[in-house]
């Protein structure tokens, strides 16, 4: 029986036996692999210089994470724990093969100048494939509009506005944003939480002493989430830019999301596996600020929502949102053991996690299936960030695979990770499914849990529009 796509002959890699997942389902057989891209996939015939038994196990499309935050400045000042070598490396450990993290403007400065010294150090450190979200923090720099523009046609196909924080815009310089935007074909994706009610929410509770990271959830109002995300729905319906919300956390706000999505507005969205598997408790542990993030975990009936959103494609991907900071004097305890939460870093490791939960979840125990979960994990976030080549198995794509052991349970440790971070926000869990081979353009790149990589190996993703 010859292959289904593709023609037959001599290979890289032949992936052999698979149970494969692409975008028109499962097909049981082979995957060939030539200069780096997929040749064939169903029954091959030929010989291949390298083959991998997948018998029994998955074969996925290599992951991609739309939303982590690499050797990045936090708004308190203090640099995430993590490089490109630290982070990419545990990315691929977990089976991620692309990576979207963020080259952010600083206030008063201009954006190129930024952007081209972070894509020097991801080309320094990256061990696998990568593109830039662009932050901007100020419109008001000279030729903001122009230089913004150029880097959209660059390639940079995506922005990143804040509604809250030292870095947030306000309502017309989030519009001016999003005009230019649409005019150059580019993605806006919004940190969508109230500044006002959240201010308002922590001066109240530092007021009355109650500064231990539990009062974390607190500071964060959930009427601080819905109210932003209904707003920027309503700016993506009436300028018709493309906008992305990140993070959504509550109930309230995967339904204005739904809302938006029926009146026809351009908006996608994207939760976290923090938000799927965690609730608010975690703040209540002794050391509660290992788990402190913006917005904050909530509730069981939240995340409860949360699925029902994936499953219904209100939310479009699951991201990591890796934001590392490391629990001790250099991170998250910067301020001191005994500092209120306002003054601890927000933020933890994910980019070597969200894969095998994700698979626990909806393959292992079946909630959703194989299929949804190469498409929240990696087709959609290739598709809306426009990542050439990524996110499928399909002929001429790039030979980004995993191959998934269905049969091993691993039980997260306290520092098991691959990153520089010094915890797992995750240590006691077990997952069942784990990612034993990871492909990257047809190299692998881990194997039988050692990392083959090298920092360099990624490659710049250019989006700009063919």
């Amino acid at each position: 029986m010859p292959d289904r796509w593709g023609m037959s002959g001599t290979y890289d890699l032949i992936v052999r036996g698979g149970r494969v997942v692409t975008p028109d389902g499962v097909v049981e057989g082979d995957v060939a692999v030539a200069g780096g891209a997929l040749a064939a996939i169903g029954t091959v015939p030929g010989t291949a210089r390298r083959e991998i038994d997948a018998t029994g196990k998955w074969v996925m499309p290599g992951g991609v994470d739309p939303h982590a935050h690499i050797e990045q400045m936090s708004g308190m000042g203090l640099m995430n724990a993590d490089t490109f070598e630290t982070a990419t490396r545990s990315a691929a450990m977990g089976g991620t093969t692309s990576v979207i993290s963020f080259a952010a403007q600083a206030k008063g400065a201009r954006l190129a100048p930024g952007v081209a010294a972070y894509a020097d150090r991801a080309a320094r450190g990256a061990m696998i494939d990568h593109a830039f979200h662009l932050i901007a923090s100020d419109v008001t720099v000279p030729a903001f509009a122009a230089e913004l523009g150029e880097l959209i046609e660059a390639g940079h196909r995506s922005i990143k506005v804040f509604t809250t924080y030292k870095i947030k815009l306000e309502d017309a310089e989030i519009l001016q944003v999003m005009d230019i935007a649409r005019a150059h074909g580019a993605v806006v994706c919004v940190h969508a939480e109230n500044d006002a009610l959240i201010a308002r929410a922590k001066a109240g509770l530092l007021a009355a002493g109650k500064t231990a990271p539990r009062h974390h959830a607190a500071s964060h109002p959930r009427a601080a989430e819905i109210e932003a995300i209904e707003r920027v729905c309503r700016f993506a319906e009436d300028l018709g830019t493309p906008v992305m919300i990140f993070h959504v956390s509550t109930a309230e706000g995967a339904e204005a999301v739904r809302a938006a999505k029926a009146r026809g507005a351009p908006v996608t969205a994207e939760t976290c596996p923090h938000y799927l598997f965690m609730t608010e408790e975690v703040l209540d542990r002794p050391d509660g600020a290992k788990w402190m993030c913006s917005p904050p975990q909530r509730t069981a009936a939240d995340q409860a929502a949360l699925w029902a959103a994936l499953e219904d494609g209100t939310l479009d991907l699951v991201s990591s949102d890796h934001a590392p900071f490391r629990y001790d004097a250099t991170g998250k305890l910067a301020a001191g053991p005994d500092a209120s939460f306002a003054e601890i870093a927000n933020g933890m490791p994910g980019l070597e996690t969200r894969l095998p939960l994700l698979f626990d979840a909806m393959v292992s125990r079946g909630r959703m299936g194989p299929e949804a979960f190469a498409r929240l994990t990696a087709t959609a976030p290739a598709g809306i960030y426009g990542l050439p080549g990524k996110g499928r198995i399909a002929p001429g794509a790039d030979a980004d695979l995993v191959v998934w052991d269905p049969a091993r349970s691993v039980t997260y440790g306290e520092n098991d990770l691959h990153d520089n971070v010094g915890y797992n926000p995750f240590a006691g869990t077990t997952v069942t499914g784990w990612p034993e081979t990871v492909v990257l353009r047809g190299e692998a790149i881990v194997e039988n849990g050692t990392c083959l990589a090298a920092p360099g190996q990624g490659r710049w993703l250019d989006r700009r529009r063919r």
